[in-house]
């Protein structure tokens, strides 16, 4: 059996109606299936004006749109006309990428009909609840997920120490790596365009520290502005650029004044606006990988990155970046006063980060999963 063999039943919570770094990394894996052979079904909530165009055969489940969070959706049940859909199709093997109602549902069917079940985790949903002041509650999320995640087969996670977390927190056992890619072609230094920057009023002269990502609470919004006061209390002087739209972007323009907002970019124009910044700060602790992380390194940016799940695996801590207690706001402010100070620390950690990211090939990395589905099919076969 190879992978042109694969029939894939893929669930998701959320496939291509607000873009995210999640579903981009899951459009790609059905591109790369669909090419290789395999036959793919993603079951997934749509609405009326997705984000972006699904990859691939998309058949939609029933959903709700979740409460103060209306652009998210939260999806109830597959049966009907999916289920219907779904047993025509008769997958070998089902991938679910969120223990929502759908997700675990899915998983019943799976087990009933003795097909093997991958689940992908992609982000830490137990911190969510910090960013809410609901922080005692992650302990019964978490337990809430060992069962979802215990139900299954194996996990993949996006980096080995998401992994080794997962193992941690006794989710599964059989926990295998699928990383991310970078597109070199969007993400290199040769995209810096100084024009730009001075069209959102950056001098040359001037450090321009970004932040990159959806603008919602959980990404750390609230370290990010605390640091930043840190600095002007210290006299240090930098610029911000904030490349992202969400729910959260009046509150954050608010903590920012003078930072330059350039919203929702993508393709060339993402490209641009990453390799445009000096350094990157990321202090969100809910990523399992941190894509955005990546593609700064791969512009030539240092980082300054929570040392968290994700950019953990990414970052080395003094030679591309600095890795940084969760939350340490002064220590957070410290490291970015090194890197807007010290051009020449800046430009060899950015340097060192651009050769770590000239390792992930999204082919490769891809073919990790359908090498895992193949596995898991087999050992099913032997029982």
């Amino acid at each position: 059996m190879n992978t042109a063999d694969l029939r894939i039943a893929l669930f998701s919570g959320n496939y291509n109606y607000v873009r995210d770094g999640a579903n981009q990394a899951l459009n790609r894996l059905v591109g790369y299936l669909l090419s290789q052979g395999a036959q793919v079904r993603v079951y997934a909530p749509t609405v009326p004006n997705p984000a972006f165009e699904p990859t691939g055969d998309l058949v939609s489940v029933h959903s709700v749109a979740f409460p103060n969070r209306p652009e998210y959706r939260i999806p109830l049940t597959f049966w009907g006309k999916a289920g219907r859909d779904l047993a025509k199709f008769q997958p070998n093997v089902v991938h679910v990428s969120s223990p929502d109602p759908v997700g675990h549902q899915a998983v019943t069917w799976a087990r009933r009909r003795n097909l093997p079940v991958l689940s992908s985790v992609h982000t830490r949903f137990e911190t969510y609840l910090r960013y809410y002041n609901m922080a005692w509650g992650e302990p019964l999320i978490e337990a809430m997920l060992r069962r979802f995640y215990r139900r299954c087969d194996a996990l993949v996670a996006p980096s080995e120490s998401m992994a080794q977390l997962l193992r941690e927190q006794r989710m599964n056992y059989d926990v295998s790596i699928w990383s991310r890619g970078v597109d070199h072609e969007v993400f290199n230094p040769g995209r810096r365009d100084l024009e730009w920057r001075r069209s959102h009023g950056i001098a040359d002269h001037e450090v321009a520290i970004g932040f990159l990502g959806r603008l919602v609470m959980e990404k750390g919004l609230d370290v990010f502005s605390d640091t930043l006061d840190e600095l002007r209390r210290r006299g240090v002087t930098h610029k911000v650029l904030v490349i992202g739209e969400g729910p959260a972007r009046e509150w954050f323009e608010e903590r920012l004044p003078g930072a330059a907002f350039v919203g929702f970019q993508m393709g060339s124009d993402l490209g641009r606006a990453v390799a445009s910044m000096d350094v990157l700060f990321n202090p969100s602790v809910t990523e399992t990988f941190g894509n955005v992380t990546l593609e700064a390194m791969a512009c030539g940016l240092s980082v300054v990155a929570a040392a968290a799940t994700g950019s953990q695996s990414l970052v080395d801590d003094r030679v591309s970046g600095r890795l940084i207690p969760p939350g340490a706001v002064h220590q957070f402010a410290e490291a970015l006063k090194s890197y807007i100070e010290n051009s020449d620390l800046r430009c060899n950690h950015g340097q060192a980060g651009a050769l770590r990211a000239s390792e992930f090939s999204w082919d490769r990395i891809n073919q990790a999963v359908a090498d895992t589905y193949l596995r898991l099919i087999r050992q099913k076969a032997r029982g």
